[in-house]
């Protein structure tokens, strides 16, 4: 296969969404979230960046300065950033974060019962730019995420890890909480 049609299949791919995973379900508080951490990153970072570069460079020698190396990367990062937030931003699905009062939705507090090991956990279901299970914020996305979503207090619930793997778990408690904007995004 030639050159331009190797790109040509590649483009087409990317458009439809294969080849990449930027696509994510996001809500729109998330997507204000990343609008304003851009705007930041653009007005204030930049700047600071640009800034500490200019001032490195003025320090002679660059291919044995460290801090304008060391300014470059951080420019380049923040940059780097900004781009990845802005492709977030254009590929994402919004979707909605009510829910039914007794349903488990997106930002919803709850405590699940695990039958296998006899412990109660409490989990915050996010989307999967806020998830953080060292924080017990578990995404939408992961397996015992989508496993909840729309269940009801009291309901006993398979979760497929893979297919020849999967657990139970009742749902013991649903709390409407509001995404109250501390759950910070995710680095990545």
């Amino acid at each position: 296969m030639d050159k331009e049609r190797i790109s040509d299949v590649r483009q087409r791919g990317l458009r439809k969404g294969f080849g990449s995973n930027m696509y994510d379900k996001l809500t729109k508080q998330d997507i204000q979230k990343m609008e304003e951490e851009i705007e930041h990153r653009k007005l204030v970072v930049r700047k600071e960046a640009l800034e500490a570069v200019k001032e490195a460079r003025a320090h002679g020698d660059l291919s044995e300065n460290f801090e304008y190396h060391a300014a470059k990367r951080d420019k380049n990062q923040n940059e780097s950033r900004i781009r990845y937030l802005e492709r977030m931003i254009r590929t994402a699905k919004i979707i909605p974060t009510d829910s039914a009062e007794d349903e488990v939705g997106i930002n919803n507090t709850v405590t699940v019962y695990f039958e296998e090991d006899d412990e109660e956990e409490v989990y915050k279901i996010v989307t999967t730019v806020r998830g953080n299970s060292l924080e017990n914020r578990i995404s939408n996305e992961s397996p015992l995420g989508k496993a909840l979503l729309g269940h009801k207090e009291g309901d006993r619930v398979e979760v497929c890890v893979s297919e020849n793997n999967s657990y139970y778990v009742q749902i013991r408690k649903i709390e409407n909480t509001v995404d109250d904007g501390t759950d910070k995004l995710r680095r990545f």
